[in-house]
């Protein structure tokens, strides 16, 4: 096995001198890369709306059975798609061999190491929500009898959120887009903060779908609802771009994709105990609720005062072991930080 090895290590370290060299043209130019990235996030999207199947309406919701059975089979179509593009790409304009391309897309070699260390900084940034969801509300019972992640993967909007979407979305936005950045020879800073607005403007049509189900909710709360959905998504993106760079392991990825969707975003107001609305419902509507539902009233003080605590601790944490904790060997051929 070791000449094997030997062998293997030794085409990734000739085929990072040919991405590295100075005087190697790119094998396709950045406007290519960008030009495949908005085909492929064309392909993701399109075909939801190709089918009455997939095609929301009035009288279907996204979030109806039939509707995500037919759009987990269009999107694992696209996805086949992509993918078989991008290996194409990769082989005959990068000149990659299979171990190479197999690298590039984060698929092997896999670090449980580095999986384990990112779903590790991860949790630390998300201390304060887990602290209330856990702690303050009570979930742990319920996290360690493992009964929610139960109830949430036995219906088809969990399997879609937590299974169907990380997967593909990790695979299309991450695996295939960033590699035919690297191919490019577009610097690492550009693929953190360019290539995840493709992930983020790839959301942008829940606007017209949420129109769809909410008529009578106000366009101008409607356009706010999307456009901090864009910003967060592409927050989300600049971060997992990063881990990927750094680790070079797409499981990490999608583990932390369906982490952050299954923990939402972080409580950055309010008294704990109360359910935080995120622009889903005109401020009156959100209020009665919370007046009026069971068992919303707030905790004592110094359990919000102990949240927001942690949440600042959490978010330090995290500053301070970006770096350390996505140290890998396993890092993509692109150079993050000048020498």
């Amino acid at each position: 096995m070791a000449p094997i090895k030997a062998l293997l290590d030794r085409f990734s370290e000739l085929w990072e001198k040919q991405l590295k060299g100075a005087q190697k043209a790119p094998a396709i130019s950045p406007n290519t890369a960008a030009t495949l990235s908005v085909v492929f996030t064309l392909i993701y999207i399109v075909p939801f709306y190709l089918s009455p199947a997939t095609r929301p309406s009035p009288q279907l919701s996204r979030d109806a059975p039939s509707s995500i059975r037919a759009r987990v089979r269009a999107v694992t179509f696209s996805c086949l798609m992509s993918l078989a593009l991008t290996i194409y790409v990769l082989y005959d304009y990068g000149k990659a061999p299979p171990q190479e391309i197999l690298r590039l897309l984060g698929v092997w070699p896999v670090s449980l190491l580095d999986t384990a260390k990112t779903m590790l900084l991860v949790t630390i940034l998300f201390a304060g929500p887990l602290f209330e969801a856990g702690i303050v509300d009570g979930g742990v019972k319920d996290w360690v009898r493992g009964k929610r992640l139960y109830e949430e993967l036995s219906s088809w909007i969990g399997y879609r959120n937590f299974v169907v979407g990380p997967i593909s979305e990790e695979l299309i936005w991450r695996a295939l887009i960033i590699p035919l950045h690297i191919l490019a020879h577009v610097s690492g800073k550009k693929i953190i903060f360019l290539t995840p607005l493709y992930f983020g403007i790839a959301h942008v049509h829940h606007l017209y779908e949420f129109r769809l189900t909410h008529p009578h909710f106000p366009m101008h709360l409607a356009v706010l609802r999307s456009l901090f959905q864009f910003s967060y998504t592409s927050l989300f993106g600049f971060f997992v771009s990063f881990v990927f760079l750094r680790t070079g392991n797409l499981l990490s990825l999608i583990l932390t994709h369906t982490f952050c969707n299954w923990m939402g975003l972080p409580r950055f107001w309010g008294r704990v105990g109360v359910e935080a609305s995120v622009l889903n419902e005109p401020p009156s509507v959100v209020k009665k609720e919370d007046d009026d539902a069971p068992g919303s009233q707030s905790k004592g003080l110094v359990w919000t005062v102990a949240y927001y605590i942690i949440l600042v601790s959490g978010a330090v944490g995290f500053y301070w072991q970006l770096f350390p904790l996505t140290e890998s060997s396993y890092a993509m051929p692109v150079v993050l930080i000048e020498e």
